[in-house]
């Protein structure tokens, strides 16, 4: 009679282990010693068992399906379809066209590109229905899958003024949604990571984003896009992206809605650094892993040098590579659902989802996300998150490598940023106050910075 290995072993139930750990503990406190609390209020165990878990939560995330995404800014049109060809060549599967000119000829951008196996995405930083009809027309008669970023919550938020006005914007967006057959509707929701809302803000004020469509538009059909930001706490991001579809589920059931939502993953910027600036490939690499392992449906590196230089094809290609080995050399590709029956994210998942839940219904209740933003909450609530965190890493409680701990003070970069990587200060005049992105470190790289130029 075949035996299996472990059958001789009598299973241990989850009060025997912390019975031993206490024993090994020799009199200190467990819950002090090991137990600790995340930004989000969650507390975290030193070990997860079976036995606590009543209900396993479902999941269909497919990591076998996941795509690499290339960004490309389009400004001189021939060099970014060149620019699409080649990315599309060398490993890219899809392209994020970010267009800010009316006048750009979807013709000539399109050219030789291929149709029908690949998704493009059109990042518009404008609104509007006539050029919305051209890109529809253009891709049902050479059958290109095209998806629009239009976005007119995200752009009162960012930018603390609509594209027109609210009543203008929306009525734009239902003549899209009535006249052109491309799904359209993005969720903008990575400025509140980058800006320092914490994980269980970031999933509320997306469902609330979420629902202010679904209030403001009638018969959505279309897939909807949402764009989310992860940082470097692994095992978190993967639960927040896994609790972001949970809960868009749930959104969507209660307005009957028969629609999936396309999770597309780019890493924050909150985190990244000019100075020891090789240490950003760590950071995208894992919060990449964590963007897979979560179900995203494609992923948008950020190249390393991003912050302080332009575009160039060094940095896209890095980027772009990290993906392609996740994929190919490390078979992340390989397997779907990868995080079921993990107890740690399976808890970690129920309790974002449940807290996010839960402030969701509490923006709801006075008045939706809109009302919030212009009345300030929202705003002021991020603050106070990234505040706290701002003060964590201040204090080097929380670390990043080259920056606040084991800085190599002979790195030198006065000389090399092509761009201005900190907060631009542009005086106008707006609705609300926007929301600003803001990385931890920009206080201590200009003191560098200073120090360099006063040497």
């Amino acid at each position: 009679m075949e035996r299996k290995l472990f059958d001789e072993f009598e299973p241990i139930s989850a009060k025997q282990w912390k019975q031993q750990i206490q024993f090994e503990l020799k009199g200190a406190d467990y819950n002090e010693t090991l137990v600790w609390e995340s930004m989000e209020g969650i507390k975290v165990k030193p070990f997860y068992h079976s036995d606590e878990f009543d209900t396993k939560l479902t999941f269909d995330t497919k990591a076998t399906d996941c795509k690499i995404l290339q960004n490309i800014f389009v400004f001189d049109v021939p060099k970014s379809n060149a620019k699409a060809l080649d990315s599309l060549n060398r490993g890219a599967d899809n392209i994020r066209f970010t267009i800010d000119n009316e006048a750009v000829s979807i013709e000539s951008l399109m050219m030789n590109l291929p149709s029908e196996t690949t998704i493009y995405y059109f990042n518009l930083t404008f609104l509007s229905v006539d050029y919305v009809l051209k890109l529809d027309q253009f891709a049902t008669k050479n059958k290109y899958n095209f998806v629009l970023l239009i976005d007119p919550v995200g752009q009162l938020a960012a930018e603390g003024n609509w594209f027109q006005n609210l009543e203008k914007d929306f009525e734009a967006i239902s003549q899209i949604q009535s006249k052109s057959r491309i799904p359209f509707i993005s969720i903008r929701t990575g400025l509140y990571q980058n800006a320092g809302a914490n994980m269980v803000q970031q999933l509320a004020y997306t469902l609330a984003h979420i629902n202010e469509y679904f209030n403001r538009l009638e018969a959505i059909s279309s897939p909807i896009t949402i764009e989310v930001s992860v940082g470097t706490n692994y095992f978190f991001e993967i639960a927040k992206l896994r609790a972001l579809r949970l809960l868009f589920n749930t959104l969507a059931d209660t307005y009957n809605h028969k629609l999936h939502c396309k999770i597309v993953v780019a890493p924050t910027k909150r985190n990244k650094t000019i100075y020891d600036y090789n240490v950003n490939l760590l950071r995208t690499t894992t919060e990449c892993m964590s963007a897979i392992l979560g179900g995203a449906d494609a992923i948008a590196n950020l190249a390393y040098d991003a912050l302080y230089h332009k575009d160039n094809e060094f940095g896209d290609r890095i980027s772009r590579n990290q993906l392609l080995i996740l994929k190919n050399e490390s078979y992340f590709d390989k397997v779907n659902n990868p995080a079921d029956g993990t107890y740690y994210i399976e808890t970690l998942t129920e309790q974002l989802a449940e807290k996010a839940l839960e402030l969701f219904k509490d923006i709801e209740k006075n008045g939706g996300l809109i009302t919030q933003l212009i009345e300030g909450t929202i705003q002021r609530k991020i603050n106070e998150s990234a505040e706290k965190e701002q003060e964590l890493f201040d204090s080097g409680k929380e670390v990043l490598l080259g920056t606040n701990k084991f800085p190599n003070k002979n790195d030198k970069m006065a000389n090399d940023l092509e761009l201005f990587p900190f907060v631009k200060t542009n005086p106008r005049k707006t609705l609300i106050t926007p929301i600003i992105e803001k990385r931890l470190a920009e206080k201590v790289e200009q003191e560098r910075l200073n120090a360099e130029k006063n040497a």
